[in-house]
């Protein structure tokens, strides 16, 4: 099923003298882990606005093409309708929390949604043992680590059950270890739950393991789009290499016969015994 479907999608800033984004061509769905990368100014984050109906409802500027999210027309859509369907995670958690525990942070957009309090406790619960948060339910967000709040931002956007789950630059400010841990749980949520999952993240040598796919963009367009390790191979010059490519490229210029590019140093290893034992033979 296609979840989000965008056709010759252009943005425009009010007051800009260029587009942000122009004529983007963009669908994925149901379960897909997309990995959205490109230098800073490409138009990753207004694309994501695009997709939350923060573009064309709250930003100004002159806006083009088809939208579509969950079947529904973004154009025509309130953003707290889209909210339902669409879930956005930011770059720094402390910008989504703002109550005096973890379980009423989770709890605060079921409220606003009028649910029934069964149905509140139900998907407060669920969502607590799914992150691995109940022995923390009644600590205040500010007491937890940097890795701890992200995920319960994430939880509380999951309790609404969204259909896309989006975003942006997540792990920006957590160790490497609290980096991967979250987006492993990403993941996860893409696999067990069918969700769709764009997300923007620089740090391609964390996320490049999980993605299914790989879009990248420049100057507002859509530049390459499909399996990570081929796409890698076409757009390093915009994105740079993990070092673990790196690694293996010079390696593999020195004569050693490696599969590859290796998205993971784990890959890159098992490449590695495999060329030593054939060079060996």
């Amino acid at each position: 099923m296609r979840l989000v479907e965008l056709r010759g999608v252009s943005f425009r800033y009010a007051g800009g003298d260029d587009y942000a984004i122009r004529e983007v061509d963009f669908s994925a769905g149901s379960g897909e882990y997309v990995l959205l990368v490109g230098p800073s100014g490409c138009g990753k984050s207004t694309l994501l606005r695009v997709l939350n109906g923060l573009i064309p409802h709250f930003y100004e500027g002159e806006f083009s093409g088809e939208a579509y999210v969950a079947g529904l027309d973004v154009r025509e859509t309130p953003t707290h309708v889209l909210a339902r369907h669409v879930g956005m995670v930011f770059q720094d958690p402390e910008n989504q929390l703002f109550l005096s525990s973890v379980e009423r942070e989770i709890a605060f957009g079921l409220e606003n949604l009028g649910l029934p309090r069964a149905e509140i406790r139900r998907r407060v619960e669920e969502v607590l043992r799914l992150f691995g948060l109940e022995e923390l339910r009644h600590r205040a967000p500010y007491e937890l680590s940097g890795g701890q709040q992200q995920k319960v931002a994430i939880a509380s956007v999951m309790a609404l059950e969204p259909e896309v789950l989006v975003l942006d630059e997540p792990t920006a400010n957590l160790d490497p270890l609290s980096a991967l841990e979250v987006l492993s749980l990403v993941a996860e949520l893409a696999r067990e739950k069918g969700v769709l999952v764009i997300l923007v993240e620089h740090r391609l040598e964390l996320a490049l393991r999980f993605a299914t796919r790989l879009v990248a963009m420049e100057k507002g367009r859509i530049v390459a789009d499909g399996e990570p390790r081929e796409v890698l191979e076409q757009v390093s010059r915009l994105v740079g290499c993990p070092p673990v490519v790196i690694t293996y490229k010079l390696l593999k210029s020195r004569g050693l016969a490696l599969e590859g590019p290796p998205l993971t140093p784990e890959e890159f290893v098992d490449s590695l015994v495999r060329g030593w034992e054939a060079w060996r033979r």
